[in-house]
């Protein structure tokens, strides 16, 4: 295929421009709290606005099959622009809690149309390969997640208006790349008719579904992870007074080198399968939560560091290879669907999580509350070896 070669770093470019309205925003809730005289409890609801928005609108994408009817670049556009909008509404003076978390749950809605569409439109593209295309695609996303931190750490010189602006106006150019210079992939099948029954039918394909519980048990464990990084590292630090960590910058660096992750393992499932290395990265994550505690116990900031370098590489480089199992096990014209299905509960189990561990972290050490995350590891181990016809 002619044009594929340059279509790839141009799926990859417009996902990362128009997803900043997601890690970006999110980089600049601590500066809507105290602009907008909120309390400190709005903190939390504003990021969780965001991941409610997103499950909702990535469900009823999924129910109204948008994806697989309609031109999913067009899809990809019409969403930047809108959340685009809804991101730059933030900036104005005249906002309470009550119009900002609205703000933040469409903007989130909006996301829906463009995360999952744009491994939709890497799938219409690359049948072979798939893994690898993806692998560059959500790698770029891990690294954009990883954002935030690094910006906190540069908050004395950046304004966070100017921040919104930017994320604005990136997610806009992403969306007209997309739209004007990625045309429908050879692989596209779309369907003619809307169908609500389609969500409940690709779970009945039971290699999809190994697929999609796999990935329900590596999300169990991959945005509780990426959340409690900073809390890693602040409990180390008041376990052993002496140790000097920049913590914002240092969740940066261990977050955004899972997105090398991403990349490497969609090159070793060319070689060893999307499944073995997808079962691999899970069984080394679930090993990290089940030894997290004992690394509390060195006093060698390189060794706990290193142990949170390669448990943040290990936690995501599974993700785009669950995410080419789904598309690859999908009927070919309910690829979108599916991806946008999968994602919508994968979110809805993060917060989960990540509520569970709020909720114990009062009653059990933070040394030990990360045994906990093995739970869902184990669960996906146990769906991928269900059925043995997943490449």
């Amino acid at each position: 295929m002619k044009h594929s070669n340059r279509i790839l770093p141009l799926i990859v470019f417009s996902q990362f421009c128009c997803t900043s309205l997601w890690f970006a925003g999110n980089g600049v809730m601590g500066d809507l709290v105290s602009t907008f005289n909120l309390k400190a409890s709005a903190l939390g609801h504003l990021t969780s606005a965001v991941q409610f928005g997103f499950i909702f609108g990535s469900f009823l994408f999924a129910l109204l099959t948008i994806t697989d009817r309609f031109p999913p670049s067009k899809v990809f556009f019409i969403s930047a622009v809108i959340g685009a909008t809804f991101n730059l509404c933030i900036v104005f003076d005249g906002n309470s809690l009550k119009s900002l978390l609205l703000l933040r749950f469409l903007t989130g809605f909006f996301l829906a149309g463009i995360y999952p569409v744009g491994m939709k439109i890497a799938s219409d593209f690359y049948r072979e390969g798939l893994g690898k295309s993806l692998g560059f695609l959500v790698g770029a996303l891990v690294i954009g997640t990883a954002f935030p931190h690094l910006l906190k750490g540069l908050s004395d010189f950046i304004s966070w208006k100017l921040v919104v602006y930017i994320t604005s106006v990136l997610a806009v150019l992403g969306g007209m790349l997309m739209l004007l210079l990625v045309p429908n992939g050879p692989f596209r099948k779309p369907i003619t008719k809307l169908d609500f029954s389609i969500i409940y039918k690709v779970f009945k394909v039971p290699n999809f579904r190994s697929a999609a519980f796999g990935y329900f048990g590596h999300m169990w464990e991959l945005y509780a992870f990426w959340a409690f990084v900073p809390v890693l590292l602040t409990t180390y630090v008041m376990i052993y007074p002496k140790t000097n960590f920049n913590v914002p910058v240092l969740s940066f660096v261990i977050i955004a080198l899972g997105g090398v992750a991403c990349i490497w393992s969609g090159y070793l499932s060319q070689t060893f399968g999307s499944k073995k290395v997808a079962a691999i990265s899970l069984a080394l994550s679930c090993l990290c939560c089940l030894l997290s505690p004992l690394f509390f116990i060195f006093d060698s900031e390189i060794v706990f560091v290193g142990f949170l370098i390669f448990w943040g590489m290990v936690v995501v480089a599974d993700s785009p290879l669950f995410s080419t199992l789904v598309a690859q096990n999908a009927h070919p014209e309910h690829k979108g669907t599916a991806l946008t299905i999968v994602n919508s509960i994968g979110f809805f189990i993060t917060i989960i999580s990540i509520q569970l561990l709020n909720s114990l972290k009062s009653v059990i050490a933070v040394n030990y509350l990360f045994i906990i995350l093995a739970v869902g590891p184990m669960i996906g181990l146990m769906a991928l070896c269900i059925k043995k016809k997943i490449n």
